[in-house]
């Protein structure tokens, strides 16, 4: 048996073979020689396989990474209307940062730039009672954030929580973090000072005792798949003279606060993990053929939505011999958005107001009217804003009811 002249068993004499630019291709058998060109449809067809095999072993993933989802975390010093974020996000704009999306369930408060102001920051929230009302898978759920930036538990300090306490609330926070989201970044701070004389006479040493505890805390929860990094806000802030009222920041306060933030959130940013778009591709059409007419369109214009309104909610959040810390929660109920509103309440114990923050306040006699601020009062359905205020009392502390009016 032979193939074309050639002779089974015969050996290859690869030293007749020239290589495809030297001469037009042939096959060489010892003895009788073929000379066969390969046919150039065949060059241009493994030619072409082999550049595209080529660049489908070097080539990069091709999707787009969703921007990383950040979650401003905490009580009012975050939210209220937690300006440092403002500063915050635009530094991380200005210096290359910017496929990020700051997320939470509250809108942005306004500080006079632009700036994504999503949050979590709830005035007046203690940390222990979040973790204990489990509030946060909520939040969770709505924003499913990649990092969180947790500044949290100074109302707590007021409130007489102990670190103990503190932490194991850190703990339950931290679990339904990960629940969430596996990979959560998760950065702590340790919260900035209180003037213990413009807040309760123990604050400062609290503040104290729990920022020493929170390293070694963090250092025990802390995974590789999720770490915990500390972030330093106490050391180097003044509660005198860095805040405007011995708790809250002031001007100075709040760029200290984003000064802190931002080289720790860089490093997490710099190193996030992302994941590729689902590989199953997206159904391309139908799969069969529609049957029956096709539907008719309603010609009549559907009804305008109803206007606007609002919920308001009154809380003690703390209280303590002659006075007390209350918050009043306003959300828009409406289908439509607002652009302010205004709550009244009465009390009923002689109580009075001798601080607030969040609302324009004005009390006579036993009544109390609050109205938005400028950068609180436009709320879209479903979205809410915090108003908060000091009060002293005397034997008895009712809650008044309250009516909310949407402007």
């Amino acid at each position: 048996m032979s193939v074309d002249g050639g002779r089974v068993g015969d050996k290859v004499d690869w030293s007749r073979c020239r290589e495809p630019w030297q001469s037009t291709p042939t096959l060489a058998i010892r003895g009788d020689v073929v000379q066969r060109p390969l046919p150039k449809i065949v060059i241009s067809t493994l030619t072409a396989l082999a550049t595209t095999l080529l660049a489908v072993l070097i080539a990069p993933p091709a999707y787009s990474a969703d921007p990383v989802r950040i979650m401003p975390l905490g009580d009012s010093i975050t939210g209220s209307p937690g300006c440092w974020r403002a500063l915050l996000w635009n530094e991380l704009q200005d210096t290359g940062y910017t496929d990020i999306d700051f997320v939470g369930t509250l809108g942005p408060q306004g500080c006079g730039v632009p700036y994504d102001g999503d949050n979590e920051g709830h005035g007046g929230a203690l940390v222990t009672n979040v973790a204990n009302q489990n509030q946060l898978p909520g939040w969770l759920s709505a924003t499913n954030p990649d990092v969180v930036l947790m500044h949290f538990g100074t109302n707590d300090v007021w409130s007489g929580r102990s670190t103990g306490q503190i932490l194991a609330a850190y703990d339950t926070l931290v679990d339904q973090m990960r629940a969430n989201n596996p990979g959560m970044q998760v950065l702590v701070a340790q919260i900035i000072p209180m003037d213990p004389n413009r807040s309760c006479p123990q604050c400062g040493d609290r503040v104290e005792a729990l920022n020493a505890a929170i390293p070694g805390w963090a250092a025990g929860k802390s995974t590789q798949q999720s770490p915990i990094t500390v972030v330093d806000q106490w050391t180097g802030y003044s509660a005198v003279t860095d805040t405007y009222d011995g708790v809250h920041p002031n001007e100075s306060g709040i760029q200290k606060i984003a000064d802190r933030w931002y080289p720790a959130l860089a490093a997490v940013l710099d190193g996030v993990p992302t994941s590729p778009p689902p590989t199953t591709p997206p159904t391309t059409g139908p799969t069969s053929e529609p049957t029956g007419e096709p539907t008719v369109e309603p010609t009549t214009e559907p009804p305008p939505p109803p206007p606007g309104g609002c919920d308001a909610a009154y809380q003690v959040i703390n209280e303590w011999q002659g006075g007390f810390q209350a918050e009043v929660s306003v959300t828009n109920t409406g289908t439509s958005p607002i652009t302010g509103w205004e709550v009244a309440f009465t009390f009923t114990d002689g109580q009075q107001v001798t601080q607030y923050w969040g609302g324009q306040l004005d009390q006579v006699g036993a009544g109390v009217t609050v109205h938005n601020e400028t950068w609180n009062g436009n709320l879209a359905p479903g979205a809410g804003a915090n108003m908060g205020f000091l009060a002293t009392w005397n034997g008895t502390n009712s809650v008044p009811a309250t009516t909310c009016t949407a402007t």
